[in-house]
């Protein structure tokens, strides 16, 4: 049975706490989408028929000021095509980069009441993903 994750374990996200705050990061994103989005009861679109790409749409838009003011910027994105190394069962929808001018940044946006509200629609939107923190190293060269 494969895994799901949407939300980080309190183990990831501590070692993630643990690291430095005041450097520039990188997150690199996974998304898998829902075929219909799962809202909770009384949401606003709760059985509105929205597709998990379509309620990452609307997180994009109520999060993006947020992520813009703390100083986020999408360096990367792409759709999936194959996997060429790796799990058969892993294929994504959609990924991409995001840099934060440093890691307290991050927490700056997740912390944000609106960013709170506007995660709802991030939770409804997936069945998997994954997040992960890269620091920024140089671009260009050959590999190694």
């Amino acid at each position: 049975m494969a895994e799901h994750y949407i939300d980080p374990s309190p183990a990831n996200f501590q070692a993630f706490k643990d690291l430095p705050r005041d450097e520039p990061i990188l997150m690199l994103n996974l998304l898998r989408y829902r075929n219909l989005a799962q809202y909770p009861p009384g949401h606003e679109h709760h059985g509105n028929g929205w597709s998990g790409r379509r309620a990452y749409e609307e997180y994009g838009t109520t999060s993006g000021p947020i992520f813009k003011r703390v100083g986020g910027e999408i360096v990367w994105r792409g759709a999936f095509q194959a996997m060429v190394t790796g799990p058969d069962d892993q294929s994504w929808h959609d990924g991409f980069v995001a840099r934060y001018p440093h890691a307290g940044a991050f927490f700056e946006m997740i912390t944000d009441a609106d960013y709170k509200q506007a995660v709802i629609n991030r939770t409804a939107a997936l069945i998997d993903s994954r997040l992960m923190r890269f620091e920024p190293g140089e671009v260009g060269g050959g590999f190694g």
